[in-house]
Parts: structure tokens; C-alpha cells; sequence
């Protein structure tokens, strides 16, 4: 996947230093690498040392860009440039029609990969459980990058409890799309299935009503005599 530029990133961020240019160079070779690999004889017969010999660089240099073999599948640069993205829409704007346009956005970034490479990447998440496995660990990250920009939305503690569980909703539910997908031959259409989890997401938003619009902390206020015992007391009656 192209690395450095992206149809997200600001127009005004200044062009990377020839350092910089000189690893994402390593890293899409590394990929790239991996990637044939992978076609040629499959995931589990694809090691270190093979990616390292078709990169023309080191096993140590292959696990300094990348601690596994699979997050050189799954390591992108989508989280700066959502977070980036989602801090420029308007003040206004509810926070999850700000994430849909993110993610529409992300699909066409993610369109600029060969259609035949998105396609392997889902199968791999789908079939590989080491895959699967390390895509959960990583998943803590951009949970969070998620979870600040819904708190600067809402105005609420992105180490809060709801902030957490919608963040880290949408990013499981995104993770499962691709599952979907992928165990469904790619047949249905990406952008509509994103768009499914995303009503999901509403629905389970309307049920937290800390991240409603309006003043969260008051809303809070409504429903903190629901966590003693699952209800709020009444009056006594003697």
C-alpha cells in the first residue's frame, strides 16, 4: 500500500525528507515482497527470511519495520490520516456522520490498492487465525485515535466507559466487514456493507445516551440511579 501521500492527507503537509522517503521505499518493498510470496505459495510457507531475500534487504531489517510477519499484512497509515480528517470537519457536525464520511474517504484511499490485493488482505484476516489474532492486538490503537476524536465531538472523556465501548465498537465492527466480506467471495459492494455497520453503530448510539447530542452530563445525571441494582429508587413507602 502507497504509504506517504494519500487522497486524506492535508494538502498542505510539507513533502516527506529523503530519510523518509527512503523507508516507506523499504516498507512497500517489504510488502510488496510478502505479498508475492503469499500468492505464489500461500501464507504459512512464507518466512522472514524468504520476504527478506525478494526485498533485497535483511531478516533484522524486515522485523525492524515490521515485529510480525502478520502485521507487514496488516500495518497501514490510515490512523494519522482519519484522525487528521476527522479533525477538520465542521464543529457542528454530529460525530457519526463524521465518521461515515471518514470512512467513505478511507474506501476511496483503499481503492487506489490493486482490487486484487484488498481482496487478498480480507481473505488472509479471514482465514489466517495468526492474522485475526494480531489484528485484535492492534486494534487497541486505533481504538484510541477513534475514541479522542468522538470525545472532542462529545465533549466527553475519551478514557470513558461509553467513549470506549463506541470506539472500540466501530473498530471491531469494521473488522468484521472485512470478515464478512471476504467469507462472502467479495461479492457484495464494500462502501454499502461499511455503510451497514455504520446504522448499526447509530442504533447502539442511541442507546448510550452520554454520547447523544446535547450536554452528556446531564444526561448522565438522568440515568446514574439505573447502576445500583439495574434501577432507580423509588420513594419509600412505610
Amino acid at each position: 500500500m502507497a504509504a506517504a501521500r494519500s487522497a486524506l492527507s492535508p494538502v498542505d503537509v510539507p513533502r516527506p525528507g529523503l530519510r523518509e522517503r527512503k523507508k516507506t521505499k523499504t516498507r512497500e518493498a517489504i510488502r510488496a515482497a510478502t505479498y508475492g510470496l503469499i500468492r505464489q505459495q500461500g501464507y504459512a510457507a512464507t518466512t522472514v527470511e524468504q520476504i527478506a531475500e525478494r526485498a533485497e534487504v535483511s531478516p533484522s531489517t524486515v522485523l525492524r519495520y515490521f515485529p510480525t510477519k502478520e502485521d507487514i499484512v496488516l500495518t497501514d497509515e490510515y490512523d494519522p490520516v482519519m484522525a487528521a480528517e476527522l479533525a477538520a470537519r465542521p464543529a457542528g457536525e454530529p460525530w457519526s456522520a463524521s465518521l461515515r464520511h471518514v470512512l467513505r474517504k478511507a474506501l476511496d484511499l483503499g481503492a487506489g490498492e490493486e482490487a486484487e490485493l484488498t481482496r487478498l488482505r480480507t481473505r488472509l484476516l479471514a482465514e489466517v487465525p495468526a492474522v485475526r489474532s494480531r489484528m485484535l492486538e492492534n486494534m487497541s490503537a486505533t481504538g484510541r485515535v477513534l475514541a479522542r476524536a468522538i470525545a472532542e465531538r462529545t465533549g466527553l472523556d475519551p478514557a470513558g466507559l461509553e467513549v470506549r465501548i463506541v470506539s472500540m465498537s466501530l473498530v471491531g465492527g469494521l473488522m468484521e466487514v472485512s470478515r464478512y466480506w471476504a467469507e462472502h467471495d467479495h461479492e457484495e459492494n464494500l462502501a454499502e456493507l461499511v455503510d451497514r455497520a455504520m446504522d448499526t453503530l447509530d442504533a447502539l448510539e442511541n442507546g448510550l445516551p452520554a454520547l447523544r447530542e446535547g450536554h452528556p452530563e446531564d444526561q448522565r445525571e438522568d440515568h446514574r440511579g439505573c447502576h445500583l441494582g439495574g434501577r432507580r429508587e423509588g420513594p419509600r413507602k412505610d
